[in-house]
C-alpha cells in the first residue's frame, strides 16, 4: 500500500486521481503507524516551500526515519523541494535533509513561474524513467529549483534557459520536480514505476 501523506498541500486530490486511474491502492494519512506499514510514501505538494514545511510538522520526523530506514519515498514539485536541505522561499527554512542541496528562486531573465510542458533529457540508469525514452516532455509549475548537490544523487534535467533539476534518485529517495498527475501518460508510467519500486521492497524494478 502506498501511503500518500495528508498535509493539505496542493496536488493531493489529483495525485490520488492519478494513482486511482491506473488501478493503484493508496491511502490518504498522516498517522505514523500508517506511514510505517506503507510499501511506499509519496509527498504531494503544491505551495511555497515556508508554507509546505509548517503544514508538514511533525510528520517530517517521521517520513525522514522511515525513508531512511529504506522505505521508497516520491517527492511531488513542493514535495520534491521539501526533500533537500532548505529553502529560501519564504524566509529560511531546513527540509528534511535527505538529498544535499538547497532551494532557490529561479533567476530573472525568464517567464516565471515556470509553467507547462518541457523537455526532461532522461539518463538511463534512473529507475523512475523505465520504459521512458531519452528525452520526454513532463508539466511543470514552480518558482523555485532545486541545486544538487548530493555526490550520490542522479539528476535528470531540463532546460529553461538554464539547466533546472527535473527529477533526482538516491537510493530509495525519488522526487519529481513535474507533475505526474498531469504529464499524461508518461506521467503516469512514472507512477506505476514507482508502484513497481515500492513492491519490489525499495530496489530497482
Amino acid at each position: 500500500m502506498i501511503v500518500v501523506i495528508d498535509y493539505n498541500v496542493g496536488n493531493i486530490r489529483s495525485v490520488r486521481n492519478a494513482l486511482h486511474y491506473i488501478g493503484l491502492q493508496d491511502k490518504l494519512s498522516a498517522d505514523p503507524k500508517d506511514i510505517e506499514a506503507a510499501d511506499g510514501i509519496i509527498l504531494p505538494g503544491v505551495a511555497a516551500f515556508g508554507y509546505a514545511v509548517k503544514a508538514l510538522g511533525k510528520t517530517a520526523e517521521v517520513v525522514k526515519s522511515v525513508v531512511l530506514a529504506g522505505r521508497p519515498i516520491l517527492g511531488i514539485c513542493v514535495g520534491f523541494q521539501l526533500l533537500f536541505d532548505s529553502s529560501s522561499e519564504m524566509g529560511l527554512h531546513k527540509g528534511l535533509g535527505l538529498i544535499c542541496g538547497t532551494v532557490n528562486a529561479i533567476p530573472p531573465g525568464r517567464t516565471i513561474p515556470h509553467m507547462g510542458w518541457n523537455a526532461v533529457k532522461i539518463p538511463a540508469d534512473m529507475d523512475l524513467f523505465k520504459g521512458c525514452g531519452q528525452e520526454e516532455h513532463f508539466y511543470f509549475a514552480h518558482s523555485y529549483h532545486a541545486a544538487v548537490t548530493d555526490p550520490g544523487a542522479r539528476v535528470a534535467y531540463t532546460d529553461y534557459d538554464m539547466q533546472i533539476a527535473a527529477a533526482v534518485q538516491k537510493n530509495n529517495i525519488f522526487g519529481v520536480q513535474f507533475h505526474p498527475e498531469k504529464s499524461s501518460t508518461l506521467g503516469l508510467q512514472i507512477l506505476k514505476n514507482f508502484d513497481a519500486i515500492c513492491r519490489n521492497g525499495g530496489a530497482a524494478c
